[in-house]
């Protein structure tokens, strides 16, 4: 493990393979490694930075670094690697579907998911779009150790959007519908429909796309990255953080702007 209690000049603790130079038994750390993996900086990468940084880590494990090599270097190179390079297929993720994407690539559609007064048409449509990226960034980040029909995926991109727009739709006309609601209250209400819609989609998005791995486990490694075998019980464990993860990812963009804009507007 990275020793957190003893960092070099610039701050960096002694590189671990695949590990993270946060302290992951701190709130603090895990937060620190999710802004990591979410910095869009490394969008910018060229196919030059990409490739050196692919090959000093090639380096570090056959042993042949160079000794003035840092641990900065070797952090930003597994940084880099990690950001762009699929973990299980080698391949380059497109640029929209990275995580470190996902913050520009998914803003604007945050955006047209909080226009006021939308029409049935244009929520359908906004709602459709945002799950259409999320389908893509997951099907891009997903775990790839053992081959899943594209039929699953497709099966969970219908029903996220399915669920999604049945949402999102019924909420806004139910609320038109209120006879109890005077129009200011049912505005401020229809602000908040594209949370209930996006959190309970992108849950069925991840539950019906990576269901299969419930019955078939994912593999698990040793400390040293030695694959031991496959285990239903780490499928099922990463399932259920993930989606509870979808579910609250959309909580900060989709429920404080629309209780930032009440507040302006009285």
């Amino acid at each position: 493990m990275a020793s957190y209690s003893q960092v070099d000049v610039d701050g960096y603790p002694a590189f671990q393979l695949g590990g993270s130079r946060f302290d992951q038994s701190t709130v603090l750390g895990r937060y620190r490694h999710f802004l990591d993996v979410v910095d869009p900086r490394t969008l910018f990468t060229s196919k030059t930075q990409l490739q050196n940084s692919i090959q000093l880590l090639e380096d570090y494990k056959s042993g042949t670094l160079s000794s003035d090599t840092t641990n900065r270097q070797l952090w930003q190179a597994q940084k880099v690697k990690q950001a762009i390079i699929h973990p299980d297929t080698g391949e380059k993720i497109l640029m929209p579907f990275r995580m470190s994407g996902f913050v520009p690539f998914g803003a604007p559609i945050v955006v047209g998911l909080l226009l006021p007064n939308l029409t049935l048409k244009a929520t359908v449509f906004w709602q459709w779009l945002n799950q259409s990226h999320n389908a893509c960034v997951n099907y891009s980040n997903r775990n790839a150790t053992k081959p899943t029909p594209m039929s699953k995926f497709l099966g969970g991109y219908l029903g996220a959007i399915t669920s999604a727009c049945s949402i999102a739709v019924g909420l806004t006309v139910l609320v038109g519908k209120a006879q109890k609601f005077s129009p200011a209250t049912k505005m401020i209400i229809q602000k908040f429909v594209p949370f209930p819609a996006v959190a309970t989609a992108s849950v069925c998005n991840v539950v019906l796309m990576r269901i299969s791995e419930l019955g078939e486990g994912i593999e698990v490694s040793d400390e040293d990255g030695n694959v031991v075998g496959c285990s239903k019980i780490a499928a099922k464990r990463a399932l259920q953080e993930t989606a509870m993860t979808r579910a609250v990812l959309p909580a900060p963009i989709l429920i404080l702007p629309p209780i930032i804009m009440t507040l302006f507007e009285r």
